[in-house]
C-alpha cells in the first residue's frame, strides 16, 4: 500500500505497476499523515517505510524468519536504520543504530511525538530489536541537508508555539554546543571523517535554529498582542 501526498513526478504511475492500493492524502503533518495511512491498512501487521528508505535484503530475510518462528510472541519490532550521506554509510554521530519501531500490530500502535519527529507508541506487549538494516537515503548533498534542516526546524518551532512552550537564551547558546560535543566526540562522529564533521555541525545548527525560531515566533506574537 502506498499513500502519496501530491508528488509531481512518476511516483504514482510506478507504484501502480506493483499494487492497486495507491491512495492520495493531502499532507497535514507527518504524524497525521502516518495515522491516516495506518487507518487504511487492512492486515494485522503493518511495516512502515518512508519514501527515502529501503528494506535491506538481510532485513527482509530476518523478518520472514521471525514471523515463521515467533509470529505471536511480539507486538512490535525495532529496525536499525542506517543512513547514507556524502558517499558513505554513517556509523557514528548517534546515527547508527538509529532504532525505529516500524513493524508492529496495527491495532496496538499509533503514531505520536512532535512534528516532524514522529514515533510509534504501542499500547502493550513485548518488542524486539532486529539486526538487518533499514536503509535511509536522506540527503543527496549538503544543500539538501540544509534545506531539510530549515524546513524541519520551522515545523518544530510551529509545534512548540502551538503548545505554548517557551525557550530562553540559554537554550540557544548551550544546547547547540552540547549537541556538537555529543555527536562529534561522545558519539565519535570524527570516525566518519568529513561527513561526520558535517553532520555534527548541522546537528548543532538544527538545535540552534529550532530554539531561535521558537523565540522569533513568541517575540512576534507578544508584539502583536501588545498592539491590541
Amino acid at each position: 500500500m502506498v499513500v502519496d501526498s501530491g508528488s509531481t513526478d512518476k511516483t504514482v504511475e510506478i507504484c501502480r505497476e506493483y499494487t492497486d492500493k495507491v491512495y492520495h492524502r493531502s499532507f497535514r503533518g507527518h504524524i497525521q499523515q502516518k495515522n491516516n495511512t495506518l487507518d487504511l491498512a487492512s492486515h494485522e501487521w503493518v511495516l512502515c517505510v518512508d519514501a527515502d528508505e529501503r528494506i535491506s535484503p538481510e532485513l527482509a530475510r530476518e523478518i520472514e524468519a521471525e514471523f515463521s518462528a515467533n509470529s505471536s510472541v511480539y507486538t512490535g519490532y525495532f529496525l536499525p536504520r542506517r543512513t547514507y550521506f556524502l558517499g558513505r554509510w554513517i556509523n557514528h554521530c548517534g546515527w547508527y543504530p538509529d532504532y525505529k519501531l516500524r513493524l508492529f500490530k496495527k491495532d496496538l500502535g499509533r503514531w505520536g511525538g512532535i512534528n516532524p519527529h514522529d514515533r510509534v507508541t504501542l499500547k502493550g506487549g513485548a518488542t524486539k530489536n532486529l539486526t538487518g538494516d533499514l536503509q535511509h537515503f536522506s540527503y543527496d548533498d549538503i544543500f539538501g541537508q540544509v534545506n531539510t534542516v530549515n524546513k524541519f526546524t520551522t515545523i518544530f518551532a510551529e509545534q512548540m508555539e502551538e503548545q505554548g512552550t517557551g525557550f530562553g537564551l540559554c537554550s540557544m547558546i548551550f544546547r547547540p554546543m552540547g549537541r556538537f560535543f555529543s555527536m562529534y566526540f561522545v558519539k565519535m562522529g570524527f570516525l566518519d571523517g568529513v561527513p561526520g564533521l558535517v553532520i555534527s555541525v548541522m546537528g548543532a545548527m538544527y538545535s540552534f535554529l529550532k530554539y531561535a525560531k521558537c523565540w522569533e515566533m513568541q517575540n512576534t506574537r507578544n508584539k502583536n498582542e501588545g498592539r491590541k
